[in-house]
C-alpha cells in the first residue's frame, strides 16, 4: 500500500464501531494487514514495518490520496493483522496472500494457462520437451512463455529439426519396440529400443537448453569447432551435419535483434501508471539479443510505482524461474535489497535490479518504456470501445443499469445423465474467468432444461448480495421458456425488476431465421439491432462462452466417472485410493498418462497396484 493516503472516508456507522477496535488494536510489530469487505471478500493485503502505524495512517482525516485507494477504503469495514517474526518473513507472506486471494486492489498476475511453455525434466533418463500451460515448482527446466501456440510449436519444430531430441511421448518411449521413423530419417538417437550413452543424449540436450536460453552464438561457436575437428578427422559425415546445424543456427540468429553490445543475459522490466490503469513491459535479452516480450495490464492496483513495481517483480519470478543476473527497471523496488537476495537466493547465485540513466541500458529501458505506454494508451482505446459498447447495449435492451457485470447460464447433460450448468462472467466487456462457476444438478429420470435452469439460478442468487456481486444483466441460454423460468427465480427471491434479465435463442434455419434472437421481459417479439448487430454478437460471445464452459465441465465430469469405473475393477483399489490418486495427479488425463513409477510415487500405492492400475488404464486407452 503507498505511503499518500486518502482524504476522510465514509464508513457506515453501524461498521465503524469495530472497525475502529480493530484499529486501536493494532499491533506494532511488522506483519501483513488485510482489508476486507461486508461479505469478508478480502480486498488488499499489505505489509507493513510498524503495522500500527501504516494501517491507521490510511483513516486519518485530512490525508489525500488517488481517487482508487478512496473507492477501496470507502468498502473497508474490518481488517485483519498477521504478525511476522521479520519484514522479509512479512514480504514473503504478503507474496503468499496475494496470489492465494487475488485481491481487486492488488497488483495480480492473471494466470498463465493461455499461454503456452516448453518443460524439460532433466531427471529423466533420456528427456525430452512437452509444451505445457502451466509452471510448476517441479525441478524441470522450464522455457517461455511464449506469445502464442504457434510460436512454441513453430520453436519445437526447428529444435526436432536441427537436434537429435527424441520426439515421442514418455508412454509411447517406455513401450515402445524398435525405433520410429526419426531415428530412420536421421532425426533421433533413438533412445527407447537402442544402446545410446547417457553422456552423448546429455550433449544434445545441452545444446537444446542454450538454444532456448538464447546462448546461440556460443552454440554457433561450438559446432564450428567441432565441424573442424570433424573434417581434420576426414570424418566428412559428421562434418557436414555439423555445417547444417550450423547453417540453420545461424539463420535464427539473423532473425533476431541486437539490443545491447555485451552480450549478456537480462529482463528490462517497465511500468507506467495512470489514474485508472497499471501497465508493465518485460523484455527478455539473452546474450545480447532481444528473444521476446509480454505486456501485463493491473485495473484498480492501487500504492505508489515503486510498492507496485515490488509486487510486480515477485510475482513475475515466482512464476517464471528463468531468472537473469541482471534486472533492468524505470523504478525501483521498495525493499530493494530483500528482493534481491530472494532472487538471488531462488535463482542460486547473484542477482542485482538496477535503474541506468546512461548509455545502451539506459536506452533499452527507454524502449521497454515506450512499450509499456504504448500499453497503456491500447488499454485506454479498448476500454472506451468496450464503453461505447456497453453504453449501446443498455439503449438498446432497455436496461436501468450499465451491464458493467453480464452472467450467463447454460447447461449441458448426456441423454439426462452427468446433468450441469455453468456461469460465466464478463466484466467490462471482457470475460472474467476467475468468477466462472461449476454447478452439479440434480439427477432425473428424463433431461429437463427447465428444471436445470431453475436450479442453478436459485443455487447462484439464493443467498442474495451474500453469495457475491450481482450481475446488471443475466443472460439465460433458451428462448422465452428459460427466460420465464428465470423470471419465476428472481421474483422468489425478491429480486423482480432489481435485475435485468434476457434470454438468447439460436436461429431456426427451418423458419427461414437468419440470426439468433435475443428475448425480454414482457415484451413478445425479439428484440431488434438493425445498425447495432455488433451487440447480437457480443451477446452470442458470451452465450458461446458459457456453452463451451459447461460442455467442458460435463466431459469432464464424465470421463472422472468412466475412470472411477475402471478403477473400480481394479483389485486393490477403493475409494481412499483413488482418490489419492486424483489429488497427486490433479486430473483423469493424467492418470491415464501416467508411467508405472510415476503411479508409484502416489501415496498409498504400492508396487502391485500400481502395476495393475497400469495394465487396466493403458489397455483401455
Amino acid at each position: 500500500m503507498g505511503e499518500d493516503h486518502p482524504d476522510t472516508v465514509q464508513i457506515p456507522p453501524a461498521e465503524t464501531t469495530m472497525l475502529t477496535m480493530q484499529l486501536e488494536n493494532i499491533p506494532t510489530a511488522s506483519g501483513v494487514y488485510l482489508f476486507k469487505d461486508r461479505q469478508g471478500k478480502i480486498l488488499y493485503v499489505g505489509k507493513a514495518r510498524q503495522l500500527k502505524k501504516r494501517v491507521r495512517s490510511y483513516f486519518q482525516a485530512g490525508r489525500p490520496h488517488d481517487p482508487k485507494t478512496r473507492v477501496l477504503l470507502s468498502k473497508v469495514v474490518a481488517l485483519e493483522t498477521i504478525i511476522t517474526h521479520t519484514e522479509q518473513e512479512a514480504l514473503i507472506l504478503e507474496s503468499n496472500l496475494i496470489k492465494r486471494h487475488r485481491p481487486r486492489y492488488n497488483v495480480v498476475l492473471k494466470d498463465d494457462k493461455r499461454y503456452p511453455s516448453l518443460r524439460l525434466d532433466l531427471s529423466q533418463s533420456f528427456p525430452n520437451l512437452n509444451i505445457v500451460r502451466k509452471i510448476k515448482n517441479d525441478g524441470a527446466l522450464y522455457f517461455g512463455p511464449y506469445a502464442s501456440s504457434a510460436a512454441v510449436r513453430q520453436t519445437l519444430k526447428f529444435i526436432f529439426k536441427t537436434f537429435k531430441l527424441r520426439k515421442c511421448r514418455n508412454q509411447t518411449f517406455n513401450h515402445r519396440t524398435r525405433p520410429c521413423l526419426n531415428y530412420q530419417m536421421g532425426l533421433c538417437l533413438g533412445p527407447c529400443s537402442m544402446d545410446v550413452d547417457p553422456k552423448v543424449y546429455e550433449a544434445v540436450v545441452d545444446e537444446v537448453v542454450d538454444f532456448l536460453r538464447g546462448r546461440t552464438p556460443s552454440l554457433i561457436s561450438k559446432i564450428k569447432a567441432q565441424m573442424t575437428a570433424a573434417a581434420d578427422n576426414q570424418d566428412y559425415e559428421r562434418a557436414v551435419m555439423l555445417r547444417d546445424k550450423m547453417f540453420a543456427l545461424k539463420k535464427t540468429v539473423e532473425k533476431q535483434v541486437s539490443v545491447i553490445s555485451d552480450f549478456k543475459d537480462r529482463d528490462v522490466v517497465a511500468m507506467v501508471i495512470d489514474e485508472d490503469v497499471t501497465a508493465a513491459v518485460l523484455l527478455r535479452v539473452r546474450g545480447g539479443f532481444l528473444l521476446g516480450s509480454r505486456q501485463f495490464d493491473f485495473e484498480s492496483a492501487i500504492g505508489s510505482m515503486d510498492q507496485q513495481m515490488s509486487v510486480f517483480l515477485r510475482q513475475l519470478y515466482w512464476v517464471h524461474r528463468d531468472i537473469p543476473p541482471q534486472i533492468l527497471v524505470n523504478c525501483l523496488p521498495d525493499d530493494l535489497h530483500i528482493i534481491e537476495a530472494s532472487l538471488s537466493e531462488q535463482r542460486g547465485s547473484k542477482v542485482s535490479i538496477a535503474m541506468p540513466q546512461r548509455g545502451e541500458k539506459f536506452s533499452l529501458l527507454q524502449m521497454a518504456v515506450q512499450n509499456a505506454r504504448k500499453a497503456l494508451d491500447e488499454q485506454a482505446v479498448r476500454q472506451s470501445a468496450n464503453l461505447e459498447l456497453l453504453t449501446r447495449l443498455q439503449k438498446r435492451l432497455g436496461m436501468k443499469n450499465l451491464p458493467h457485470r453480464i452472467e450467463c447460464f447454460d447447461n449441458s447433460n448426456l441423454s439426462g445423465t452427468h446433468p450441469v450448468a455453468a456461469m460465466v462472467v464478463f466484466e467490462q466487456g471482457l470475460p472474467c474467468p476467475n468468477g466462472y462457476r461449476h454447478y452439479k444438478l440434480g439427477f432425473n429420470t428424463k433431461p429437463d432444461d427447465y428444471a436445470y435452469m431453475g436450479e442453478v439460478l436459485h443455487r447462484r442468487l439464493a443467498k442474495g448480495e451474500g453469495s457475491g456481486p450481482l450481475p446488471d444483466l443475466l443472460l439465460v441460454d433458451g428462448g422465452k421458456g428459460q427466460l420465464n423460468v428465470a423470471l419465476g427465480v428472481l421474483e422468489a427471491l425478491g429480486f423482480k425488476d432489481q435485475l435485468a434479465v434476457a434470454g438468447i435463442a439460436k436461429k431456426n434455419e427451418t423458419l427461414g431465421e437468419t440470426s439468433d434472437k435475443i428475448y425480454l421481459p414482457r415484451r413478445v417479439n425479439p428484440v431488434q439491432f438493425g445498425k447495432d448487430s455488433d451487440l447480437l454478437l457480443f451477446l452470442q460471445r458470451v452465450r458461446d462462452e458459457a456453452h463451451r464452459t459447461a460442455i467442458g465441465y460435463q466431459r469432464s465430469r464424465r470421463e472422472k466417472r468412466s475412470l472411477r469405473s475402471s478403477l473400480d475393477s481394479i483389485d486393490g483399489v477403493g475409494p481412499k485410493r483413488k482418490t489419492s490418486l486424483l489429488k497427486h495427479f490433479g486430473g483423469v488425463d493424467k492418470i491415464r498418462a501416467a508411467t508405472l513409477e510415476e503411479l508409484r510415487l502416489v501415496p498409498g500405492i504400492s508396487d502391485a497396484v500400481a502395476q495393475s492400475i497400469h495394465a487396466a488404464l493403458f489397455n483401455k486407452k
